[in-house]
């Protein structure tokens, strides 16, 4: 289906980049962008802001008879910078945590966000050909969000799937964030947990598991596919069925079952997944090795090509002429050398100051290139929402703060030297994170715009006006959480509330610099998760070339379950499994592909629904000061509100995907009679 008019080598005549486009996107940027970082702030984690981008560009400029699929693809990817970004949050706190800021200030954060969003940008773009174009990585989330953008152009021009379409994806969204206001109520439970201690000896043994009831997670385990969702399976089988009570067996268990197994979880089991994320992920990059290269002599070529002939490139293959990529990935290095001197003026390290700085902007080049090449295969691979980002984190703490270690010398064992190498430390990954977080949405959204025709240069641009709106908003949201709730641990802890934020992420990225900067890291976790990686990967290797049908085991896909809590995983699970069961169930009716289809947008209506209800909540939470602001007034007993909550959610999905093979049986059979 083609969504444009021209010959794909004539002027580029269609509306993509527009004032009215601009506005819009920057808004629901700067919107998006302050709810992501509260609710960062709060449970560590963000949702990535693609498709209800499109779902609200989509509603409104349909009101403009002029507007293009086209069009909603450039607020979306101006928007999609909003849940990238903020991702910045996982490190920026700990900077008030250690005592090093006692607020945030506005020109370092900014610059830091805005340099490291610029170069995750022009990283990504040589990336394209190899891993959008001539790739078959799923993308789930951008390939949700390009039918999404289709269903919005099939409905009006009066197509019935289109019409079917538009409905699967409001039933999605409407019924998604009506159970979400439930849980928010507290009518349902938000959590399904069960765990278990067995005495062995004079020892217990703990374990169990937890799963948030969301449908999103579901829906994201859907557009995941089932080989990522069986990969997640045996992460969290070796996280929950072994580590977990083998590690439990030498530590206090107390009374608080769930609390004794999660804290094992969070002081060894963790670590233990960081090692097999950094192994997986220099195997990953190994791996990608030959596809970066083909990708760069693929966008060289491409400018000679252009320069070449009369009527240049085809408008879909057009990306920023390579030169100019490296004019600006070159003129990064000024900025983020600016950023650093100021960063480091008047602490006790500034004699240091030339060979950190030095170090500092290597690593940014250097390190950044490697996590964004990463994080865009992994967002290929498992969608940006649940790419590991915060394992590319640790990896990157754990660079940074060896390599001021390695430069500061015995200045590190003295406190105020070593706290401001922490600061030092963190600063840098800010940036590294900042290139790593976009370069994992990039690569999405030029997989939404490859699917609609859209002008992959023209999404670049967008992406870089997103960067700047989402680096503004960053730190003074920040400041105001900070004089609001502030952050646990801050020494210097002043906030008008006395509930601070947890920032999990930012405490545990904190913590590793601490460790390595003090000497007290638990390197003996990070290396058995290191051998877990090696014999994962191994494995993954034999799957690849004995089995015929070419089934593997993702190795990062592992490690992530094994970093990230069950609470997060199992859902992502379920919702592989059941929807690997319904694609098989009607692969092959005549109606199958349609019932796919319409399946794939209920499940985004699902990530739509959550995700705005979210949005809507956080703002409601931040005005009114209150953490719980919306009460039903009915107290549901625990156990039977986990049971309405898990059956309630698994009722829904079968129901609509009831409906989807009903609809798609009539659009078929009307098909077959016309």
């Amino acid at each position: 289906m083609g969504y444009s008019n021209d010959k794909q080598t004539g002027p580029m005549t269609i509306k993509e980049i527009t004032l009215r486009g601009i506005i819009l996107g920057v808004l629901i940027t700067l919107v998006f962008t302050a709810a992501q970082v509260y609710l960062g702030l709060k449970v560590g984690l963000t949702f990535a802001t693609s498709i209800p981008a499109a779902v609200i560009s989509m509603a409104l400029l349909r009101f403009f008879k002029t507007s293009t699929i086209q069009e909603n693809t450039t607020v979306q990817t101006i928007a999609s910078a909003a849940g990238t970004l903020a991702s910045v949050i996982f490190v920026l706190p700990g900077l008030i945590m250690i005592g090093w800021w006692k607020e945030v200030p506005f020109w370092l954060t900014f610059g830091a966000c805005a340099v490291g969003g610029i170069l995750g940008v022009m990283y990504t773009i040589p990336l394209r050909r190899a891993l959008v174009v001539n790739s078959n990585l799923p993308y789930p989330e951008g390939v949700a969000a390009a039918e999404v953008l289709k269903v919005g152009t099939g409905s009006r021009q009066g197509s019935a799937e289109g019409a079917d379409g538009l409905n699967a994806i409001i039933l999605g969204t409407v019924i998604s964030a009506a159970y979400a206001l439930l849980k928010a109520g507290k009518l349902f439970a938000a959590e399904i947990a069960a765990f278990t201690k067995v005495h062995i000896g004079q020892k217990v043994m703990v374990t169990g598991v937890m799963a948030d009831a969301s449908l999103a997670l579901m829906g994201a385990g859907h557009l995941m596919g089932i080989r990522v969702g069986m990969a997640m399976l045996a992460g969290l089988v070796i996280a929950w069925g072994g580590l977990v009570p083998f590690l439990s067996l030498d530590k206090p268990v107390s009374d608080d079952i769930m609390g004794s197994a999660i804290a094992v979880w969070k002081s060894d089991v963790r670590f233990i997944g960081a090692g097999v994320i950094g192994v997986a992920a220099l195997w990953t990059l190994g791996t990608l090795a030959k596809p970066v290269w083909s990708g760069l002599m693929s966008a060289i070529a491409a400018s000679d090509h252009k320069r070449l002939t009369e009527g240049g490139l085809p408008r879909t293959d057009r990306d920023i002429p390579v030169t100019l990529v490296g004019i600006i990935t070159l003129g990064t290095l000024v900025p983020g050398a600016l950023l650093m001197a100021a960063f480091l003026q008047g602490t006790e390290i500034v004699s240091l100051s030339l060979p950190l700085i030095t170090a500092g902007v290597a690593y940014m080049i250097f390190a950044g290139f490697l996590a964004a090449a990463v994080c865009g295969y992994m967002a290929g691979l498992i969608g940006s929402s649940n790419s590991p980002v915060s394992g590319i984190a640790i990896l990157s703490i754990l660079g940074a703060a060896l390599t001021v270690v390695a430069i500061a010398g015995p200045m590190a064992s003295s406190r105020d030297a070593g706290t401001a190498l922490i600061a030092f430390a963190l600063f840098i990954t800010t940036i590294v994170l900042a290139v790593a977080v976009i370069g994992n949405d990039n690569l999405q959204d030029l997989k939404t715009g490859h699917l609609v025709e859209a002008t992959p240069m023209k999404q670049q641009i967008a992406l870089l006006i997103g960067v700047v709106a989402g680096a503004i908003v960053i730190p003074l949201v920040l400041n105001v959480m900070n004089k609001s709730f502030g952050f646990a641990g801050d020494p210097n802890y002043s906030a008008i509330t006395n509930e601070p934020l947890g920032a999990p992420q930012a405490t545990l990225i904190s913590s590793l610099a601490k460790g390595v900067i003090g000497g007290d890291l638990p390197w003996a976790l990070l290396g058995y998760g290191a051998l877990i990686g090696a014999i994962l990967v191994v494995i993954d290797m034999v799957l690849r070339a004995r089995t015929k049908e070419n089934l593997s085991l993702p190795p990062l896909g592992v490690g992530l379950a094994i970093y990230l809590p069950s609470a997060v995983t199992l859902p992502v699970i379920i919702g592989a499994v059941i929807g690997y069961l319904f694609e098989r169930s009607v692969s092959k009716k005549p109606f199958g592909e349609k019932a796919k289809r319409l399946a794939t947008l209920i499940v985004s209506g699902f990530i739509v629904g959550e995700s705005l209800l979210n949005v809507v909540l956080a703002f409601v939470i931040y005005v009114t000061e209150n953490p719980s602001p919306i009460q039903f007034g009915i107290a549901t007993p625990e156990p039977l509100a986990m049971i309405l909550s898990g059956g309630l959610a698994l009722g829904i999905i079968f129901a609509l995907y009831a409906w989807a093979r009903s609809a798609a049986t009539k659009t078929q059979a009307k098909s077959d009679i016309g």
